[in-house]
């Protein structure tokens, strides 16, 4: 017999939509920077000159396009 709350558990994801976040519009961190930068040169891609205007929440879609784009994440 299965357990209700751990098959629940386990095909819901852990993280919230970047939209839910209450600090979603925040500008994005050194740390999330960082990371585009690393996966936007492994996907072989161009990041926008205006990298720092990105909120956290942008700069989290965007590290979900790039590692999809990288092969990473998966």
């Amino acid at each position: 017999m299965t357990d209700r709350d751990t098959q629940d558990q386990t095909s819901t994801p852990a993280a919230k939509d970047p939209e839910d976040w209450t600090t979603g519009d925040e500008p994005i961190t050194g740390p999330q920077r960082s990371y585009l930068e690393t996966l936007a040169q492994q996907a072989g891609q161009e990041l926008p000159e205006d990298l720092g205007a990105l909120t956290k929440a942008e700069a989290s879609k965007r590290i979900d396009e790039l590692q999809a784009a990288a092969g990473r994440g998966q």
